[in-house]
């Protein structure tokens, strides 16, 4: 949702401090992160069309093990890379708890300890940022946080009731003591946690109950292709009423093979191209239950397609929401939606995901190179947050930190030379914090991940 209230025998060694622990040996299922070799761009052929890779693996960091660190690159010291990690970890997961902290110890229950990330703005708890935190926890190897996250997540957002209508899947937005405020469900949430869910698995191995991660994660996304339509009332509040009737049902639409903006009926059926996460799918396909991998690999293709549809052609802007063909949706409470705005700055970060761990298609390297020109073209210190997709109107002048952080990340696709301001612009972007410290500061942080070449595909041992 966004800010608006709806919405792989052996051993590397490696000397890396992380979360201020020597992290050596580090096992075979996380491949090393090597310097990027000097190979030549990926051309487009002249139809513009995707090239074919190399192999049903790609040549992306999946097949080659090789992750590009954009800030060793650029001449930062692995250290100093390192340490700005650590702080921005430190800082948005214990911070101070007024002014930088996202994440809130919250007790513990039968399962243990309990806690939860809360957008500080809108003062509630969403599937979107404890998701998000379960992934950053998995990546820097935070098993405390992730469990406690995830605790919470299945203790008091998850609907266990075979007639509710968002039955096996998470409240998208509850409050802080856990009152939901909505008990619709929101699918980029779901996506996350399936597939932190399968890293955390392949990484620390399965526990018991909650924390059988694998399990865990199979049970969510067999839901996402298969949940059977329940006709039900769910808490939300519309009008003078506290709930609605729906009928809902799984999280992706079955024709197109894409995930769907809601899953329920309390709006048309449309998508969010921030939720379309191919690089996701790809794994699903390898890893899920075996009866649904030819739909994960199809979803995969049918996102970055959809990418190309969705996107403008010379901004590579992205509405916040679309069609299942690419047009802006306008929702009925936000006609807004049609234009580039928060959910949509994520979209860059999907497609460029994609393209470092699967390499399969050139086009997204097209939309980078696109977007980043268009950004740059705007004033590099001073771009805004909102526009119209063609970049006619700038809709909102905030430059602000979690635009700077997916732009950067765009930066593991583009092939021009302008891509190092990107990446030297979040490095020169501090940690977020104040009112804005849960969106801007996920996103950054994630960013730093995924531009240091530590946001990985964790492999099955």
């Amino acid at each position: 949702m966004n800010r608006l209230f709806h919405m792989k025998t052996g051993v590397v060694w490696l000397v890396i401090f992380w979360s201020g622990i020597l992290l050596a040996p580090m096992p075979m299922n996380a491949a090393p992160n090597q310097p990027e070799p000097n190979a030549t761009l990926q051309t487009l052929p002249s139809d513009g069309k995707a090239t074919t890779p190399a192999g049903p693996d790609g040549s992306g960091a999946f097949a080659t093990g090789h992750y590009r660190n954009l800030f060793v690159e650029a001449g930062h010291p692995q250290q100093e890379v390192t340490a700005r990690i650590n702080a921005a970890f430190h800082q948005l997961f214990h911070g101070n708890p007024d002014s930088q902290t996202v994440y809130y110890p919250a007790g513990a229950n039968s399962n243990g300890p309990l806690g939860y990330v809360t957008d500080i703005k809108h003062h509630d708890v969403r599937t979107e940022g404890m998701s998000y935190g379960i992934m950053i926890a998995v990546q820097l190897d935070r098993k405390a946080e992730f469990d406690a996250i995830w605790n919470w997540a299945k203790t008091f957002m998850y609907h266990d009731s075979p007639t509710h209508p968002s039955y096996g899947f998470f409240s998208w937005s509850l409050k802080t003591n856990a009152v939901p405020n909505s008990e619709l469900v929101a699918p980029d949430g779901e996506e996350y946690f399936v597939m932190a869910l399968y890293f955390a698995a392949n990484r620390w191995g399965n526990g018991g109950g909650i924390y059988n991660y694998h399990t865990e994660a199979d049970r969510l996304l067999a839901n996402l292709r298969h949940r059977a339509l329940i006709h039900g009332s769910v808490i939300m509040p519309r009008g003078n009423t506290n709930s609605i009737v729906v009928t809902a049902g799984p999280l992706f639409n079955a024709d197109y093979k894409m995930v769907r903006f809601s899953p329920s009926s309390e709006v048309p059926d449309h998508t969010d191209p921030s939720y379309h996460l191919p690089a996701f799918y790809e794994l699903w396909a390898r890893w899920g239950p075996r009866a649904d991998r030819d739909f994960w690999t199809g979803a995969a293709s049918a996102s970055r397609d959809f990418f190309q549809r969705a996107t403008d052609r010379i901004t590579a802007l992205a509405p916040d929401y679309a069609n299942f063909d690419g047009t802006p949706h306008a929702s009925s409470w936000n006609k807004g939606t049609v234009n580039f705005r928060f959910d949509a700055w994520r979209t860059a970060m999907n497609w460029s995901m994609d393209w470092s761990w699967w390499a399969k298609d050139a086009r997204e390297r097209q939309l980078s190179d696109r977007l980043q020109a268009f950004f740059e073209s705007k004033g590099m210190p001073v771009y805004g947050c909102q526009f119209t997709l063609d970049g006619s109107r700038q809709l909102d002048d905030g430059h602000a930190p979690g635009l700077v952080a997916m732009n950067a990340v765009a930066s593991l696709a583009a092939t021009d030379p302008r891509a190092r301001e990107f990446v030297d612009a979040l490095w020169n972007t501090p940690v977020p914090d104040g009112i804005e410290r849960y969106y801007d500061g996920l996103l950054y942080l994630m960013a730093l991940l995924h531009c240091s070449g530590a946001y990985r595909i964790w492999l099955p041992s």
